[in-house]
């Protein structure tokens, strides 16, 4: 298993990283897609749709991306569209996981698939705008989300339960607890400030999410970084309470060794248009 994980890991970054790095953006937009299509995919499989439905399900998620490329709104402030969706995704998000596992097989068919979708759409759109205000404003994001769940992991593991006697979400994730979320939140504080000073000492020409955001000052960095940490654990959350819901341990076998594409995006679902809205505060 662990030797199946690092090969397809090592994989995913020779794909991604020249894409990501490349001066043009059409690499990084197309692998991106696909990742996307391939979610959508994923969502409708795990939803009951069968081969041709799954399909049909990526192909609409591929052609709402599409069009939205076609129409040029990866170069176009999309401001409200960033606030809408940010908001949706809060109080969404916050509604199913005070409901619980058994309430998302109440919801109808046709809207859960449509809202995968949505939420896959959307975060295409963000990481393509987020990549085109730079490298280094797209790392700082999904940074963020990785060291969020890094401390999260080694925090849980050292601290769990030693100060609560309660787990986070135990019908929907019984492995995690506040004390690892607490950790978590620890780790991004420190990721933004080091990310400042680097910025800072380097001369950074293009601002990172970190340096962007202290511009309203100190007290918006500290809450902006904590409420991203904070939805990338609901993001985690929203699809463990799906799959628990629906009976899947994955979201699929795509990957070998890490699951399916939804497995390893999920906290980035939220946490993508969230940066998006919370940049636009700052820089119209």
């Amino acid at each position: 298993m662990l030797k199946q994980r690092v090969i397809t890991a090592l994989v995913l970054l020779a794909i991604l990283l020249p894409a990501l790095f490349y001066p043009d953006p059409l690499p990084f937009s197309v692998v991106v897609l696909v990742l996307m299509t391939a979610g959508a995919w994923e969502w409708g499989r795990m939803h009951g749709l069968g081969q041709a439905g799954a399909s049909a399900l990526g192909a609409a998620c591929l052609l709402l991306c599409g069009l939205s490329w076609y129409l040029g709104w990866l170069e176009q402030p999309l401001t409200r569209l960033w606030l809408i969706g940010g908001s949706l995704w809060v109080l969404v998000a916050a509604a199913l996981l005070r409901a619980g596992v058994g309430a998302w097989g109440r919801v109808p068919l046709a809207l859960r698939l449509a809202g995968g979708v949505l939420a896959l759409w959307l975060a295409w759109l963000a990481v393509l705008q987020a990549h085109r205000m730079g490298v280094n404003f797209l790392l700082s994001v999904l940074l963020l989300v990785w060291v969020a769940d890094i401390f999260a992991y080694f925090a849980g593991r050292a601290f769990g339960l030693k100060f609560t006697r309660n787990k986070l979400a135990p019908s929907i994730s019984p492995g995690k607890s506040w004390e690892g979320v607490w950790g978590g939140m620890a780790g991004v504080l420190v990721l933004a400030a080091v990310w400042v000073l680097a910025d800072r000492q380097l001369g950074a020409t293009l601002p990172s999410f970190y340096s962007l955001l202290l511009r309203q000052g100190l007290w918006f960095l500290v809450l902006a970084v904590v409420f991203m940490g904070a939805m990338s654990v609901v993001g985690d959350l929203v699809e463990s309470l799906v799959k628990r819901s629906v009976g899947v341990k994955d979201s699929s076998a795509l990957l070998p060794g890490h699951g399916g594409v939804l497995d390893r995006i999920d906290a980035l679902l939220p946490t993508l248009p969230l940066a998006m809205m919370l940049s636009s505060f700052v820089n119209p």
